[in-house]
C-alpha cells in the first residue's frame, strides 16, 4: 500500500522527468524575433538608417561648415579639407557598415599614407590607414580601436582596391548604482575578425578631448589630408527602442 508520502515522491520525480522531456521553447512562450528583410547579398538590411549611398551627403554635416565640403563624383564622396564629416542622426548600441578604399597612387609612409577614420559617437575610433606593404605602430594601424588596441590580423587590399568595416559598437553605459560599465568593439574588415569584443571604457580615443558618459553620438568620418574614398555607409541600431 503506498503512503502519502511515497505518492507525493512519485509524483515529483514523474514531474522532473515531463519537465525534462518538454523542449525549451515550449516551457515559457517567448517573442518571435523581429523578420527584416536582409536584401541581396551585399545589399542593405531593410531596417538600417542609409547615410550615403552614393546620390549625395545630406544624411551629415561639416566638421567646419554646416554643409560638408568633401568631392562627390560618380557615387563616391572624398575626405577633403577642411575637416570631417558627422552624420545629422545620433546613434548608441549599433552596427555600422562602411566602405573606403585607399588613395592611388601612393603618397607618405606611415601614418601619412592614406590616414582617415571612423569614430563611433564622434569619439571613439577605428582607424583607416593603408596599411598595404606600410608599417606603423601597432595600435595605429588600419583596424587599430585607435590608441588602445591593434587589429589580430593586417587584412589590408591594395590601394585603389575597395574595403569594407563590419562593425558592432556598444558604449560605455552607467548602470542604476552609479558604476560605470565598459562597452566594446566588434570588427570585421573585409569579413575577417579584426577586433573582438574589445573594452571601450568613458575616454575616447587619445585623439578625441570627450570625456564621460553620453547616451547617443554621431557618426564621423575623419579628414586626415589624404583622398581617402567612400561608398555605401549605413548602420542599424540594435536597441531601436532605448535609442
Amino acid at each position: 500500500m503506498n503512503t502519502p508520502k511515497k505518492n507525493l515522491r512519485h509524483f515529483a520525480i514523474l514531474s522532473l522527468l515531463l519537465l525534462a522531456l518538454t523542449p525549451v521553447g515550449a516551457r515559457a512562450e517567448e517573442p518571435q524575433p523581429t523578420v527584416i528583410d536582409p536584401g541581396p547579398p551585399g545589399g542593405i538590411p531593410a531596417d538600417a538608417v542609409v547615410l550615403f549611398d552614393g546620390k549625395d551627403l545630406s544624411q551629415f554635416r561639416g566638421e567646419k561648415h554646416p554643409e560638408p565640403t568633401w568631392k562627390l563624383v560618380n557615387g563616391i564622396a572624398e575626405s577633403t579639407p577642411p575637416g570631417g564629416i558627422f552624420s545629422k542622426e545620433e546613434f548608441a548600441d549599433c552596427q555600422v557598415h562602411v566602405e573606403w578604399a585607399e588613395p592611388l597612387p601612393v603618397k607618405g609612409e606611415g601614418q601619412g599614407r592614406g590616414n582617415s577614420g571612423v569614430y563611433l559617437m564622434g569619439r571613439y575610433e577605428i582607424q583607416v590607414l593603408d596599411c598595404y606593404n606600410n608599417k606603423t605602430y601597432p595600435n595605429g594601424q588600419c583596424g587599430a580601436f585607435y590608441g588602445n588596441n591593434a587589429p589580430l590580423v593586417n587584412v589590408c587590399r591594395k590601394p585603389a582596391e575597395w574595403q569594407s568595416y563590419d562593425i558592432v559598437f556598444h558604449p560605455p553605459k552607467r548602470l542604476a548604482d552609479g558604476k560605470i560599465k565598459a562597452g566594446s568593439f566588434t570588427v570585421l574588415q573585409n569579413g575577417v575578425l579584426i577586433q573582438d569584443d574589445i573594452p571601450v571604457m568613458i575616454e575616447g580615443t587619445t585623439a578625441s578631448p570627450l570625456r564621460g558618459i553620453v547616451e547617443k553620438g554621431p557618426l564621423y568620418l575623419q579628414d586626415h589630408g589624404n583622398p581617402v574614398r567612400f561608398r555605401r555607409v549605413w548602420v542599424r541600431r540594435l536597441n531601436p527602442h532605448a535609442d
